[in-house]
């Protein structure tokens, strides 16, 4: 596909690549590698459907809260964010605060987007935005730019979308049967059914989980067996992952018969609120994660952020718009209680902890450390830098925070973490910073000189250790 090219002129072949053997390895090893991108928040129906997409804005600023924040700083009106003005007009708006990025990881992601893409190979700015919007639109009509076509050319092998449990999971269903090339697999995401935010909408809820369960959900009990049976399904469908996003990680320890009895009432409609919804969501998470052990599949915790943080503008807008930040929530010792416990029932499944807050980084990579197993390269894996961490400094701060106190060897690499089909371009750079800090490493002596060596093990990272991991 011509329009996917090596970089050469904005962000050029050296990029990131500081030395002779950091370009070595990148362009050796690293960069033909497939992807497996083994979480991400890609619609399915829209790779199902695979039309193209009706404009710029639609494939690159739809549901993108990383643009979205950076325009607010820049002081764009919601109206050109999330609101009623047309697609150019946004995208318009979002030319203008392009060059106001600096330093911000949107700016490199930007311009490696549109360069890998679309082969626009110059900076965007209000100055261009009009010429640059009329040529990603005219390429956006081409059989080479729909979503199937896009995850070819970016060599996409797996990639596993973030799915409620209660989902059909139809879409998946078709592009299985159709044999597209990338294996497009659901991801079991519970939340809404362990967690009590809001009593009411959390019955709703459980009706919804009744319907596609056929269980009827009077107890605790009865809710495990709908859960348990739409993991059974997920896994017909070819599920091989959970995730889970805490604010707060939940105690593991305290449920009890008393408070088994009260959440029935809680589910019959007699008690108005259940009490102690930590317990709840601490119960159920440790019975899940028992079945996700049960059916091999690799569980996915995300701790340390705080979500929703501006209630205006979430009775506005809603959720995952771009106003959640960094928590300051201590979850470790509960995570290790959970993971000893299931540890000594032979009932630990493969686990990732992604960490938002960069003060936990030694904390979490040294309990990681503690659970592994005979015959499974680092168990429970130190997960990629996430989030408000997914760039240059906070992936370097992950990478060697997992040198210093695990093994980076079995590391099973980066992942979009995105809504977006251009976000593919974080695995390059993930890789050319990867390729730089061993590059280095290997120029300052600290490393051994040997290029074949090290050149496996940046394969290692970027593609086999997950591949072995997820038995994809």
């Amino acid at each position: 596909m011509s329009h996917f090219i090596k970089n050469k002129d904005v962000f050029g072949d050296s990029f990131l690549l500081g030395s002779a053997k950091a370009e070595n390895l990148y362009f050796g090893y690293a960069e033909g590698m497939p992807i497996i991108d083994y979480h991400n928040h890609l619609e399915p129906d829209v790779i199902s459907h695979n039309r193209n997409f009706l404009s710029p804005k639609a494939i690159w600023l739809d549901g993108d809260h990383y643009k979205w924040r950076a325009m607010r700083n820049f002081g764009i009106d919601e109206h050109f964010i999330s609101g009623k003005a047309a697609d150019e007009e946004k995208f318009l708006k979002w030319a203008e605060t392009v060059p106001y990025t600096l330093r911000n990881p949107l700016f490199h992601w930007t311009h490696l987007e549109l360069k890998n893409t679309f082969g626009i190979k110059e900076y965007l700015s209000g100055k261009n935005a009009v010429d640059v919007y009329a040529s990603m639109q005219d390429s956006l009509q081409k059989p080479d730019f729909t979503p199937q076509n896009l995850l070819r050319n970016y060599k996409v092998e797996a990639l596993c979308t973030t799915d409620d449990p209660s989902d059909e999971l139809d879409h998946h269903k078709k592009l299985r049967a159709g044999y597209f090339s990338t294996n497009v697999l659901p991801s079991f995401r519970p939340d809404i059914y362990i967690n009590i935010i809001d009593p009411e909408s959390y019955i709703l809820n459980l009706k919804k989980l009744e319907k596609a369960s056929g269980i009827n959900i009077s107890s605790v009990f009865d809710l495990l067996n709908a859960l348990q049976s739409r993991i059974n399904y997920f896994d017909e469908v070819g599920a091989k992952v959970s995730d889970h996003g805490f604010e707060y990680f939940p105690d593991t320890t305290k449920w009890s018969s008393d408070l088994e009895k009260e959440f029935s009432e809680f589910l019959k409609g007699n008690k108005p609120v259940f009490s102690n919804p930590d317990a709840l969501c601490g119960f159920l998470l440790k019975e899940l994660c028992k079945m996700y052990s049960d059916k091999g599949w690799v569980q996915q915790f995300h701790v340390g952020a705080t979500r929703n943080n501006n209630s205006l503008m979430l009775k506005s807008i809603g959720a995952n718009t771009g106003f959640d930040a960094i928590g300051e929530q201590y979850f470790a010792q509960r995570m290790s209680i959970l993971f000893d416990e299931l540890n000594s029932e032979d009932k630990l499944a493969k686990t990732i902890i992604y960490n938002l807050n960069p003060s936990y980084n030694e904390v979490l990579a040294s309990l990681a450390g503690n659970f592994n197993q005979s015959g499974i390269r680092s168990k429970i894996q130190f997960g990629a830098a996430w989030w408000f961490l997914d760039q240059l400094d906070g992936m370097q701060k992950q990478m060697n925070t997992l040198s210093n106190i695990g093994l980076i060897s079995t590391f099973v690499g980066m992942l979009t973490d995105s809504r977006s089909f251009l976000s593919f371009s974080r695995h390059e750079y993930f890789r050319r910073l990867l390729c730089n800090m061993f590059g280095r490493e290997m120029e300052e002596g600290l490393l051994p000189d040997d290029e074949k060596w090290i050149g496996a093990i940046i394969q290692d990272i970027c593609y086999y250790n997950a591949k072995n991991y997820f038995n994809f």
